[in-house]
């Protein structure tokens, strides 16, 4: 996996968190879903990555 894809998975991921607990903190449901799609977009290149990794080895 490149470093730049990972880390953007990585900031994808933590941006979603951070988003999905603010919403839930302040009852914001769209916040959350927001959140949650976020973490669920970092989680996708994160595995398409991976999968470029095991068919180029």
């Amino acid at each position: 996996m490149s470093g730049e894809e990972k880390a953007q998975a990585k900031g994808e991921q933590g941006k979603g968190k951070v988003k999905e607990a603010a919403g839930r903190l302040v009852g914001n449901e769209s916040l959350t879903a927001e959140g949650r799609a976020e973490q669920a977009k970092g989680d996708a290149r994160e595995a398409k990555e991976k999968v470029k990794d095991v068919f180029k080895d």
